[in-house]
């Protein structure tokens, strides 16, 4: 009897071959060896093996046919050794896979609506485009908040594709070349594409002074630079790093793992991208410092679908850097291993909770896992992990360069070194800007040229920040003040509204956005996300009291009983625009 039972439904041949060489691309042969009873254990361990290439197979089948066919998921389950309806649950997670065949249609144009693409007329530009025949998603943000309307179009038998990826917008970086920068220092002087342009500028130093001061030296440094997480948690990147150097390694015949988690799916956040695109290969020598500090021989990015040109730019970095000897065997002539693979994801912002990204990476639907054990020790595979963020990841350079002391010398007594920032709404100059640490939110709207209009409020942190109103634009940016204030700087979005802005649009397109992305792993959430939602629709975003308390009561139970930070934060945005008053005033 086989192992597993499917449909009659066949790939074609194009299908077979694009998922073929998936498989192949790994290192993994296409063949499937069917278990009998003797082989159950040996075949348990294969099928973990190549599960994780479950995403990349989906991938190659939406990009090949346009969809993913009855077919096609049949053949990847066949040659994977997955349960179909195990694959199937994994294809409709994701906003970036169809499981309906488009027929005639090549393309998908994926439009935001989110509120920094709503402001600025997202549903005119929906209407522009199917009038001119155009296939259109109605899509979460897409990472390009700087230039709305932002756009991603999926194509069949092509590659997918932001429009003005291959422009050099200066708009994207305003502070290019200026004097000061640290973490943008080499945007624009360093071509993304060439590692000699790369090493001309210092590139790899850092890794020659981290193997210098060997891996405790390197977590030490992290350690005093007081370097904490930008991803959004704050954690303190040298305990995260001591506690998975301190596990069991190679040495013992174990498997450890440092990934960058460049999921970055926050609506209003788009730093990871413009790091990525212009300076690739810092986040393929930071996070090769994090395995040589930790003892990992692994490491994996794991992108954000709608980021084809990162994804690409990174891919090119990795590969010049293996064929240089910096990745691979003896890496840069040394007696340590490492290696770095790519993964990208499909549109999920769950699958920035760190947990979620494992099961995701590892072929199953992106929904968290319960905490603890911790990913310190049973993180990517079960084994122990090291999750940073792209930006935290480029601090480290500069870390292992200078000197922990030196680094710490800059910012504040809680908030150390420089911090990246991103400006979008109703701003002049929106775009990607570093400050160090003191730098208040008047100071970075300034930056960016002012508001434009009235300032009525910012949105601090994203959808799953708060809102705050013009009184607060001398609050200093650090995780301390933040923190005083009760706000968080999240991953670092600054989102600014005039007087002309229909907050009751915003507020429910916020409540809508958490509705989408709960996984429904978990009851406070997933009926929580939905009964916020239609309280503010049915009210007009404009609740009385009954519906107040109503709304207090489910922040409450997804804060207390949700398994991941989504559930923690959905309401909050919501609950700070209708405490400032903002939808009582919107416009019509």
């Amino acid at each position: 009897m086989p192992d597993l039972v499917m449909s009659d439904e066949r790939a074609t041949d194009a299908e077979a071959a694009v998922v073929d060489a998936v498989l192949a691309a790994a290192g993994q042969s296409p063949a499937v060896a069917h278990e009998d009873e003797r082989m159950v254990r040996g075949g348990v361990h294969r099928k973990n093996e190549r599960r994780h290439l479950l995403l990349p197979a989906l991938h190659a089948l939406q990009n090949e046919a346009g969809w993913i066919s009855p077919g096609g998921l049949n053949h990847v389950c066949d040659v994977l050794q997955v349960p179909p309806a195990e694959a199937y649950g994994v294809a409709t997670f994701y906003e970036l896979f169809r499981v309906d065949d488009p027929g005639h249609r090549d393309d998908v144009v994926h439009v935001c609506v989110d509120a920094a693409c709503q402001i600025v007329g997202a549903e005119t530009k929906i209407e522009a485009l199917e009038a001119e025949g155009n296939h259109v998603h109605r899509s979460p943000c897409l990472g390009q908040c700087e230039r709305p309307v932002a756009l991603f179009v999926q194509g069949r038998g092509r590659p997918d594709l932001v429009p003005a990826d291959d422009e050099a917008s200066s708009g994207e970086i305003p502070q290019r070349h200026q004097a000061g920068l640290r973490l943008l220092r080499r945007v624009g002087r360093v071509d993304p594409n060439s590692l000699e342009s790369y090493i001309g500028a210092g590139g790899y130093s850092a890794l020659a002074k981290a193997f210098a001061s060997g891996p405790a030296g390197v977590v030490d440094e992290v350690t005093t630079a007081g370097l904490m997480g930008r991803g959004g948690a704050a954690f303190p990147t040298g305990s995260k790093w001591r506690a998975v150097a301190a596990e069991p390694g190679a040495e013992a015949g174990a498997q450890k793992h440092v990934v960058a988690n460049a999921d970055e799916s926050e609506p209003g956040t788009f730093k990871d991208r413009i790091v990525m695109e212009n300076d690739p290969f810092a986040i393929v020598e930071a996070l090769t410092i994090a395995g040589f500090a930790t003892g990992a021989t692994k490491g994996w990015i794991y992108v954000r679908g709608e980021y084809p040109l990162a994804t690409a730019r990174l891919a090119n970095a990795i590969a010049l850097a293996r064929r240089a000897g910096f990745l691979g065997t003896g890496i840069a002539r040394s007696s340590i291993d490492f290696d770095i693979e790519i993964r990208r994801g499909a549109g999920a912002y769950i699958c920035g909770e760190e947990t979620a990204l494992f099961n995701s990476l590892e072929g199953f639907r992106g929904e968290p896992r319960q905490k603890p054990p911790f990913p310190t020790t049973h993180g990517l595979f079960g084994q122990p992990t090291a999750v940073n963020n792209p930006e935290t990841l480029l601090n480290v350079l500069d870390i292992v360069t200078d000197g922990g002391a030196a680094y710490a010398t800059s910012g504040t007594e809680g908030s150390k070194g420089h911090k990246l920032f991103c400006l979008s709404g109703h701003v002049a100059r929106p775009g990607l800007y570093e400050v160090e640490f003191g730098a208040t939110l008047g100071d970075l709207l300034e930056l960016a040229g002012g508001v434009r209009g009235e300032l009525r409020a910012v949105l601090l942190g994203g959808a799953a920040g708060s809102f705050v109103g013009p009184e607060s634009l001398d609050l200093p940016l650090t995780f301390e003040r933040a923190r005083d204030h009760g706000v968080s700087l999240g991953s670092g979005v600054i989102m600014a509204f005039n007087d002309s802005t229909d907050f009751s649009a915003v507020v429910t397109r916020i409540a809508e956005f958490f509705r989408n992305e709960s996984c429904g792993q978990c009851v406070p959430c997933r009926v929580g996300a939905v009964r916020q939602h239609e309280v503010l629709v049915r009210t007009e975003a404009r609740p009385g009291a009954t519906d107040l308390v109503l709304l207090d009561d489910m922040d409450r139970a997804m804060k207390d009983a949700s398994i991941c930070g989504l559930g923690h934060t959905a309401a909050t945005a919501v609950r700070s625009a209708l405490a400032m008053g903002l939808t009582e005033g919107a416009s019509a």
